[in-house]
């Protein structure tokens, strides 16, 4: 068995990015013009429209122009992880209930059986493997498996997680190795769970339900008395790259991280503990692993699988960013010649990686080799079988609620900016700093420079000397709403305005794809990106003045999305306000992945009445 993946070819999207690259070029022009509007006979084309983006996709990296530009992104996404799983913002933690089944001496390590409580009645399967005589404390690595089908006890030429843990262990190594969700001992879940709304609501996934078992190995890990909490590091193959990557990324108590089989430019992963609502939206798996500088990274690639690029394009890319801090050499990939693997040579570079940034030894000398006569524990050796399943009772359903708890913990912690910014991430909407205006000649469009993507716009009524205030109108049916144009009596002389088209307004929201939300945005946030296009380009020249957003439709949901985003001290209603009949059907067109965890329609009710008491039905909606 070489893998659970097979092989697939990268699709090269050349038409994509001949389309993106236009867009680019087209903004770079634009911008010259944020003074003087440019005229043209027709709006500009959408980069939405050509936008593709999967699993396969072959991505450009990117290049940083200095650190601090740098370190902006990098909180950016450490945040969009985390987002992404439903864990943002981390909260402190107790220490993880860890039952214990028995351990076996293999000579010059031991092998202990565990169960890592996780979440209250969900137990993870784990080995700790510590050499059998330590007189002071020890660095330490966590070991994530990939989806070979015997998981975390798989043993066979090409892939061995007992060979690399006792080989570790013998070195001097105390190696902590997991189940991932579905797999050994841990079965109270199937890998594949999710996939129904009120789990999708609450970002109960393989994804988030996997990285917050990463942390709690952490945790454990580093709480061990025989532990040097200072040097631990983590490595794993295939989907056990991914959780390597991904937990070093976020959490710096990963020292030294050597994930195998998994950064790569032409494929970011397609089992679903690897995807997750908005996690690569505007990234990929080469400028994620990037997050883990300047700590030392050795990337294990190999000649038959999607990382046989890694020397000619991810390892400069991501040296490119360890170079903002001097620190290149940190940046190390060995390249096997091997089909998809963690074959002994792989293990050997993984070795030889972790005795030099962790142990610091064999700085001078030949790097250690995997022994021949090293005992490897059997599979029985490893598993907990029938004692682990008397302890772990709790269903999916207990699962989920405990899970659910922790959320509802966590938002009721937050403060309001907190709040917004998890808002705004979990959807991927934000106030533009700069809008620039393209007039064709019947209507504007409003250009965000940030995305380059535009907004069809014409005043139905402009502003003037005795404009008191602007309305930002959106309709299911856009520019052709004949009744937006109608101007009420009452606010002829009081209130500019300004009607606009949001992406595909009168389109419904297309059945939900893991692998889509993984990459693109919804319709939801489209439109409330537009509709923040339209308020910072109203706000330019408003001066304080009130601005009211208007929708009807399918488009209302994302005003109230739009203005619970936006930032506070922007003077932005909505129109009819917060009650019952001005909210009726929003929680429908809201029941996107994630909503519940970021608090449901009650936060948005708050943020959007800028700080004032939400209308009653915030307090009994969305429970």
């Amino acid at each position: 068995m070489t893998s659970a993946r097979g092989s697939s070819a990268p699709t090269h999207r050349f038409l994509t990015r001949i389309l993106h690259a236009f867009a680019q070029l087209f903004l770079a022009v634009l911008l010259g013009w944020t003074a003087c509007p440019l005229l043209l006979s027709a709006p500009p084309p959408d980069p939405r429209d050509s936008l593709n983006l999967d699993s396969k996709t072959q991505f450009t990296p990117r290049h940083y122009p200095d650190l601090k530009t740098w370190e902006t992104r990098k909180a950016v996404l450490r945040r969009q992880i985390l987002v992404s799983a439903g864990l943002w913002p981390l909260q402190p933690r107790p220490p993880v209930p860890a039952h214990r089944f028995g351990k076996t001496a293999k000579g010059l390590y031991t092998v202990e059986k565990l169960a890592l409580e996780t979440l209250p009645g969900f137990l993870v399967g784990a080995n700790l493997y510590q050499p059998a005589k330590l007189s002071r404390s020890a660095p330490a690595i966590l070991v994530a498996h990939g989806h070979w089908k015997q998981g975390r006890t798989h043993h066979a030429e090409d892939y061995s997680v007992p060979a690399l843990c006792a080989n570790l262990a013998a070195q001097g190594f105390v190696v902590l190795a997991w189940d991932m969700v579905g797999y050994e001992d841990t079965r109270q879940l199937p890998h594949n769970f999710g996939d129904i709304p009120e789990e999708l609501t609450w970002l109960f996934s393989p994804f988030s339900l996997q990285l917050w078992n990463a942390i709690r190995a952490l945790d454990f890990l580093e709480s061990l008395p025989e532990v040097n909490r200072f040097l631990i590091g983590m490595t794993g193959t295939s989907g056990g790259g991914t959780q390597t990557y991904l937990l070093a990324a976020v959490d710096d108590r990963i020292r030294a991280a050597a994930p195998g089989g998994m950064v790569s430019a032409i494929f970011q992963g397609d089992d679903v503990c690897e995807m997750a609502p908005g996690l690569r939206i505007g990234t990929n798996n080469v400028e994620l692993a990037s997050l883990i500088a300047p700590r030392p990274l050795l990337l294990v690639a190999a000649t038959g699988d999607w990382t046989r690029n890694t020397l000619k394009v991810e390892l400069p890319a991501i040296r490119s960013v360890y170079a903002l801090y001097r620190q290149e050499r940190r940046a190390s990939a060995a390249m096997i010649d091997a089909g998809h693997n963690s074959n002994r040579e792989s293990r050997e570079s993984v070795y030889a990686f972790f005795q030099r940034t962790l142990a610091r030894r064999f700085l001078y000398a030949a790097p250690p080799k995997e022994s021949d006569t090293l005992p490897l524990p059997v599979r029985e050796e490893l598993l907990i079988g029938d004692a682990m399943r008397e302890k772990a009772a709790a269903t999916r359903a207990a699962i989920r609620a405990a899970w659910r708890a922790m959320a509802v913990e966590r938002t009721a912690a937050m403060s309001e900016p907190q709040l917004r910014e998890r808002l705004a991430a979990l959807f991927h909407v934000w106030l533009p700093d700069q809008v620039t205006t393209v007039e064709s000649s019947a209507e504007l469009v409003l250009l965000r420079t940030d995305t380059g993507t535009p907004v069809r716009a014409k005043w139905a009524s402009p502003p003037g000397a005795e404009t008191a205030g602007f309305e930002i109108i959106a309709a299911p049916d856009g520019l052709a709403c004949a009744e937006c144009l109608r101007m009420p009596a009452e606010a002829a002389p009081a209130r500019a305005r300004l009607l606009v088209e949001t992406y595909k307004a009168a389109s419904p929201e297309p059945p939900f794809r893991l692998e889509r939300a993984t990459f693109h945005r919804s319709l939801l946030s489209e439109r409330a990106q537009d509709l923040l296009a339209a308020v910072r380009y109203v706000a330019g020249f408003a001066n304080g003045k009130p601005v009211v957003l208007s929708c009807s439709g399918p488009v209302r949901a994302s005003c109230l999305l739009a203005a619970a985003a936006a930032p506070p001290a922007l003077p932005l209603e909505l129109a009819g306000g917060l009650d019952a009949e001005a909210t009726a059907g929003l929680a429908e067109s809201l029941n996107q992945p994630g909503i519940a965890y970021a608090g449901g329609l009650p936060v948005l009710f708050r943020l959007a009445s800028r700080g004032a008491a939400a209308a009653e039905t915030a307090a009994t909606m969305g429970k």
